[in-house]
């Protein structure tokens, strides 16, 4: 599985790369902490909705820690997903321990 470090994630993004950011923790999770641009499809929902992910564009998926990520991204794989993905090493919680302390954490 391809991953991307939060300080890569960070470079792209200010460099203005088309990343699509998917984030798969649960609604309570995102309202209190979340990346801007971050698209909210819960781990549960991406059989159903990952029609809404473009495949035409890089994929970042994240979660608070990783593992939902990398669950979400094995399923994407194994339904046939066309697009590249990445998991968020570490995910929200590097990125407010790394990029943006003002994330909260919990």
């Amino acid at each position: 599985m391809q991953e991307i470090t939060v300080s890569e994630l960070k470079a792209r993004l200010d460099a203005g790369d088309d990343i699509q950011l998917i984030d798969v923790r649960q609604p309570d999770e995102y309202a209190f902490a979340s990346i801007a641009g971050a698209k909210l499809i819960p781990l549960g929902e991406i059989p159903a909705r990952s029609g809404e992910i473009d495949e035409s564009r890089e994929t970042v998926v994240h979660c608070k820690m990783g593992g939902r990520s990398a669950r979400a991204i094995e399923y994407l794989e194994r339904s046939g997903y066309k697009g590249k993905l990445s998991n968020l090493v570490g995910g929200i919680t590097a990125w407010s321990n790394e990029i943006d302390p003002g994330v909260p954490k919990y």
